[in-house]
């Protein structure tokens, strides 16, 4: 049996057109039962009749109007508001469809955009007209009661004007969360630009540097080493513009480390301990990104020394620590002025992981570790953040319709 709530939820979901017709036809049906009639709104205090055929145009002309209040709120609260003062004025008896004056108010307060401000003072003034009909048609009324009856009219105009103010937040609310998502995906976009081709230029700029000092006999190997890190850039930007493009083109991960380790020109040991297990994609992404980046570093400024990659597969954990010898070199003047090693810390922090580098020795060290989810819900972060696949794929919050067509700017 379905809950309170997800019926709220259902109805949330119909257009608005489907449900102000919904509610006329209740509101209408509702109208000709006469055990309701004592729900309706009595003004004035004057005696009561039937009026016949007159009576009936006057109560439809309360209540079928409500199916166009989203779209017209404004001229649907003048033809409401005229029925109903009219039905009052003549003392026709009373019905449920004078409460229809009250939806025709809310949903004016709520939607109306185009006589935003007009439309209080006419409705005011429409008040004053009807009030002094009322009085000179007999009725026994006091001042004091036609203004606790213009209290409760403009307070359902106010109410109107408050869900309005709540919608436009929440619309500007998710703007300002969409922007700030597509800012951080464009972020990453960039830290993937750089990995991408900084690191596999820097690596054809230092073979072709080297290429001068060496022999000629040599130089079909270092152009053999060029023209493969070229292709390797190649790949991986079709990774990363299949990502974008939402084709299931795979990001580079563990199992490309090899490749990445066993290029022309490295001297690189690659040490794995553990049992092998699934990693999340952008954990496996940025294990390999921080390979990539300390092998780029250590070609520009170890260039022929040996390193050392090892990846342990722990319980609960994922570490990554890449060792190169040579002379120690400070963090601060690596990874392209300092960016790469930084966008580093960034991303394996966001994962909840750990980052240090810096001189290890007569070398220097760079190692991350990454929890499992497990992991972190024991470390109390239940909630860990969860980029999946799509790391680069920007995601928008797509705001309601309803929202979108009844929300506007604040008063």
């Amino acid at each position: 049996m379905p809950t309170p709530d997800r019926l709220r939820n259902r109805w949330a979901r119909v257009p608005p057109e489907i449900r102000d017709r919904a509610l006329a036809a209740s509101v209408t049906v509702a109208a000709f039962v006469p055990a309701l009639a004592m729900l309706g709104a009595q003004f004035g205090d004057l005696p009561r009749h039937d009026g016949g055929f007159a009576a009936v145009v006057l109560v439809l002309g309360q209540t079928l109007p409500l199916a166009g209040r989203s779209r017209w709120p404004a001229a649907t609260l003048a033809v409401i508001a005229t029925s109903f003062a009219a039905h009052e004025v003549l003392a026709y008896s009373p019905t449920i469809a004078s409460l229809a004056l009250y939806f025709a108010l809310y949903s004016a307060g709520a939607r109306e955009e185009r006589f935003r401000w007009a439309l209080p003072a006419a409705v005011t003034a429409g008040y004053v007209v009807f009030a002094l009909l009322v009085t000179w048609r007999g009725s026994p009324s006091g001042v004091l009661i036609y203004l606790v009856y213009y209290g409760v009219l403009a307070l359902f105009w106010l109410l109107g004007t408050v869900v309005r103010q709540r919608r436009w937040q929440e619309v500007q609310r998710r703007r300002l969360t969409a922007r700030a998502a597509a800012a951080e995906e464009r972020a990453r976009l960039a830290r993937e630009l750089h990995d991408v081709v900084t690191h596999h230029v820097t690596a054809m700029v230092v073979q072709a540097d080297a290429a001068r000092y060496l022999p000629p006999e040599r130089f079909p190997a270092v152009l053999a080493t060029i023209t493969g890190s070229g292709r390797d850039a190649l790949t991986e930007l079709r990774f990363l513009l299949g990502v974008l493009e939402a084709t299931g083109a795979r990001t580079p991960g563990l199992d490309a480390l090899r490749g990445l380790v066993e290029q022309p020109g490295r001297v690189v040991e690659l040490v794995e301990s553990g049992e092998r297990r699934v990693w999340p994609a952008d954990t496996e992404l940025t294990a390999y990104r921080i390979v990539q980046e300390a092998l780029t570093n250590a070609a520009k400024y170890a260039a022929g020394r040996p390193a050392t990659v090892r990846v342990g597969h722990g319980a609960d954990h994922l570490e990554i620590e890449v060792t190169t010898r040579g002379p120690a070199t400070d963090a601060g003047v690596l990874g392209s002025g300092g960016r790469g090693l930084a966008g580093l810390r960034e991303r394996v922090d966001a994962l909840g992981g750990r980052f240090t580098a810096g001189p290890s020795g007569d070398g220097f060290r760079v190692s991350a570790a990454f929890p499992t989810a497990e992991a972190l819900q024991r470390r109390g972060n239940a909630d860990p953040v969860d980029r999946g696949v799509g790391v680069l794929v920007a995601r928008r919050t797509k705001p309601h319709p309803d929202d979108v067509a009844e929300a506007g700017p604040p008063d």
